[in-house]
């Protein structure tokens, strides 16, 4: 039987290295929907490949181009906010939430609503919203499936175990490029040396953020919604070959933990064909080229985003929002030259210090939290400028 996907930010790295594993097994797959946000030509492209029901641009802008290229195909075309949520309420099998930002929540939240699986791409769905992810996946009946590398591991160590088993998780992570250097070093790292991560290949923020190690940080937000054994039984080991993603500690000391080499198309595959594996043409994992592996405890006083990120998530409410808000815009801004790069957790930690919104009862209000919270720290990005 085939199985019907929807790929949410088809464009985008996690977007095309899903539709690669596809292509390796074209008569499993039939695809409904792909989505993207202003890249009309190549996710024209790609439903033509496809066959896709519909193609979605999220920027108005770009309709006219998507519909002409679609001219005389069997996909229709689409555009705006409603038409993304539309897309995902035609509830695939399989849905891919690859969508970067906020604006990636709703389509999430209606695709859960339909009662499928949904693979999780998008940080912000636990990280900014966590709590309601959560409860809408479990009323509708939803399977959510991580694709986060060291997520899909923690997933995948727990195949063949119980939750109420486990003692500890472990998240691992490279350590970034600045592993040792000391904060006096660190004051004058540049945008291209923080995008030039050791071991992945990721986009500007996402490298930049491995760099401070807030990933790590938001990451453990979305491990404490993801696996419920409590925030004090999830840790963070530095593990600089990254080739173990995660490990499981049960109650009787045995540690699972998943191993792989560093692509993405890996975790992807293992949530594309679950509760089945697919055949990749991923790189196999050689240990004994690789030789060694090394593990330390991170230094929170030279990376303190791990500790801000805790006690975000431990103060709960909106905090996590305002976290992930700050960080956004803090990156961007040491992106662009406007501040330094140990700047970034400082205007975090400020805005979290500054204010406390209500708790969130809806996207709505999670949408508001992420607005205020952008524009306070667009006004500490100018208060620090270089």
């Amino acid at each position: 039987m085939t199985k019907s996907v929807s790929i949410f930010g088809a464009t985008g790295s996690v977007g095309r290295s899903t539709l690669d594993l596809i292509r390796q097994h074209p008569d499993q797959y039939e695809i409904i929907a792909l989505t993207a946000n202003g890249n009309a030509s190549e996710l024209a492209a790609l439903a033509r490949e496809f066959s896709a029901k519909v193609a979605v641009v999220a920027d108005d802008s770009a309709y006219e181009e998507l519909k002409r290229l679609l001219a005389g195909s069997s996909t229709d075309a689409a555009s705006g906010a409603e038409a993304l949520n539309d897309a995902a309420a035609m509830g695939a099998d399989w849905t891919m939430a690859a969508i970067v930002g906020c604006a990636g929540l709703p389509p999430t939240l209606e695709a859960l609503r339909c009662g499928k699986t949904v693979a999780l791409a998008n940080k912000e769905a636990l990280v900014s919203a966590g709590a309601l992810m959560m409860t809408e996946a479990r009323k509708a009946g939803a399977t959510l499936l991580p694709v986060d590398s060291e997520h899909n591991a923690i997933f995948q160590a727990l195949q063949g175990g119980r939750i109420d088993q486990v003692r500890k998780i472990t998240l691992t992570a490279s350590g970034g490029p600045f592993r040792t250097w000391t904060r006096e070093q660190m004051a004058s790292v540049t945008p291209e040396q923080a995008v030039a991560h050791p071991n992945w290949d990721m986009g500007a923020k996402i490298s930049v953020d491995s760099a401070t190690m807030m990933n790590k940080g938001l990451e453990l937000i979305e491990a404490h919604h993801l696996f419920p054994v409590g925030l004090e039984n999830i840790g963070i080991l530095v593990h600089p070959q990254s080739v173990i993603h995660s490990m499981v500690e049960y109650r009787d000391c045995s540690t699972l933990a998943q191993l792989g080499s560093p692509d993405m198309r890996i975790p992807i595959a293992s949530a594309l064909a679950w509760p089945e594996r697919m055949t990749t043409n991923c790189k196999p994992l050689d240990l004994a080229e690789i030789g060694r592996l090394e593990f330390e405890q991170p230094d929170e006083s030279r990376f303190p985003a791990t500790k801000i990120a805790r006690a975000a998530i431990t103060a709960g409410g909106g905090k996590p929002a305002m976290l992930n808000a700050a960080n956004e815009v803090a990156v961007a801004a040491f992106l662009g030259g406007a501040v330094q790069f140990l700047d970034i957790t400082e205007i975090v930690t400020r805005l979290l210090d500054s204010y406390s919104p209500p708790e969130p009862a809806a996207l709505a209000d999670i949408f508001a939290i992420d607005r205020e919270a952008r524009v306070r720290t667009e006004q500490l990005v100018e208060e620090l400028k270089v």
